[in-house]
């Protein structure tokens, strides 16, 4: 069965989605954040901070082609369900761990109860990452093909809010509250956004299905085909592996430079102040799209991105790293939008779950591993290196002087890495042809639009047996993989 043409309706409804899905970030990142926060003002250890957000990169990095063929196997909104309802179990356990273990346990990082509970909360964050391939599938389900690129701006915008809301109360919250509060605040708002997801329609008549394939037969192994059909695609799943290498470095050190110039209560507000930048970043997208050619408008950010990384710690001062990490944030919703309107645009729309599983998959698997690297190296070598006469001798007219110098040449590095291969991208042969593949897509007026197949609404099975059959196909196919 076809899916609903997108129209005023639809869109209607997309919008209805996406304030659910804000209400389900903002809790996620609040208290992500506060748990990142909390572990380094009681540990002062840049390497637990790098190993927490490895460990969720790299979940999001396992996960990823699970979360995609599940959300291609189920209607959207019992995938936004299911997300829910883990992330606050998970949240409920967490709590229930800081009610009955002592405070002292939960902060040794060198005992198993710090992982568990780090783990746990980590748990319910990754999950929320289901939704958002849902959301992105979404997309192309409820809003017309001329307005995607807007719509995934209006996506970035959301996001921005969230992290703005959450990035200062997070830092309040820990400041002010403790973990134990935040730990509950993030319980109660869990339970609203589950609530709240109840009533949010999402029209779709049936799970759309690989033409001539049965439901039970897609799996992992329609993956890497729904890739490689469009020319130069896997190079941009690559480009932005190796752009998150970079992110990794950036992930573990971005916090631990900013409690280095700031209290705890004025980091947070710092970032929901300069999380402004997501909203004007999604905000210009929703206003002027993104050109022609998104994979072009990509790389134009990422040179960006590069030059900002080389130079916003490149001296101690909190106004100059405030104002480059405004105008990081204005780019990164740019970036992310440009990538998945071409998605949208060049895969049709019954494979997309799975194209998006295995981008965030694919892609995420990268951070952790710079993250963990980057983490012992900062601690153990870069810091106090530069906190040495040799290292100020050599770097101290390129980046000053001051505490975390150290930190701020590991993102020099990490930055001329990146602008050196964003440059030879553009000069590539897959960036022509993923071009092409996009500018004939519009031309041909395909729009990735869902096909035929799939039940109707009068088959339409349980949740609870939508989800129990996803997840068990998915990790069948997984167990014959590893095979």
């Amino acid at each position: 069965m076809s899916q609903p043409n997108p129209g005023p309706r639809t869109v209607r409804a997309f919008h209805q989605v996406l304030v659910n899905t804000a209400v389900a970030n903002v809790t996620t990142s609040y208290l992500w954040f506060a748990l990142t926060f909390w572990v380094y003002l009681e540990t002062r250890s840049v390497l637990a901070t790098a190993i927490i957000g490895g460990s969720y990169m790299l979940l999001v990095a396992v996960f990823g082609v699970v979360f995609g063929v599940i959300v291609d196997r189920m209607k959207k909104k019992a995938v936004m369900m299911l997300s829910s309802v883990v992330t606050t179990i998970a949240y409920l356990l967490a709590g229930a761990m800081f009610l009955t273990l002592p405070e002292s346990a939960l902060l040794d990082w060198g005992g198993p109860w710090f992982w568990v509970f780090a783990g746990v909360i980590l748990v319910g964050g990754v999950v929320e990452n289901l939704r958002n391939i849902a959301l992105s599938t979404t997309v192309t389900l409820l809003v017309p093909a001329d307005q995607r690129d807007r719509a995934n701006g209006l996506v970035g915008a959301v996001q921005g809010i969230a992290f703005m809301v959450t990035s200062v109360f997070s830092g309040l919250s820990i400041g002010l509250l403790g973990m134990g509060w935040t730990v509950a605040i993030a319980i109660a708002a869990t339970g609203i956004a589950l609530v709240h997801l109840l009533f949010v329609p999402i029209p779709e008549r049936g799970v759309a299905h690989v033409e001539g394939e049965a439901p039970k037969g897609v799996g992992f192994r329609g993956v890497i085909p729904a890739v490689l059909a469009v020319p130069g695609l896997l190079a941009l799943v690559l480009f932005s592996t190796f752009n998150n290498l970079v992110g990794g470095v950036f992930i573990a050190l971005m916090d631990p430079y900013g409690l280095t110039l700031f209290s705890v209560e004025m980091w947070g507000i710092v970032l929901g102040v300069t999380s402004f930048g997501f909203i004007i970043g999604g905000a210009l997208v929703a206003k002027f799209g993104l050109g022609r050619n998104p994979v072009r408008t990509m790389l134009l950010v990422n040179i960006g991105i590069a030059l900002l990384g080389m130079t916003f710690a490149i001296r101690e001062q909190w106004w100059i790293y405030a104002l480059g990490l405004l105008v990081f944030m204005c780019l990164m919703p740019i970036a992310e939008a440009s990538e998945q309107t071409v998605v949208q645009r060049v895969v049709p729309f019954e494979k997309q779950g799975r194209v998006f599983g295995f981008a965030a998959s694919v892609e995420s698997a990268a951070a952790p591993v710079s993250a963990f690297i980057i983490g012992p190296i900062a601690q153990f070598w870069l810091i106090p290196y530069m906190e040495s006469p040799e290292g100020q001798d050599r770097f101290g007219w390129l980046l000053g002087a001051g505490e975390a110098r150290g930190i701020a040449l590991a993102f020099v590095g990490a930055s001329l890495v990146l602008l050196l291969v964003v440059l030879l991208a553009f000069v590539s042969k897959p960036y022509r042809e993923l071009s092409d593949a996009y500018a004939a897509a519009v031309a041909s007026g395909d729009d990735g639009e869902g096909g035929e197949g799939g039940e109707g609404d009068d088959g339409e099975r349980d949740a609870a047996a939508d989800v129990a059959t996803a997840v068990g196909e998915a990790c069948e196919d997984l167990r014959s993989g590893l095979r």
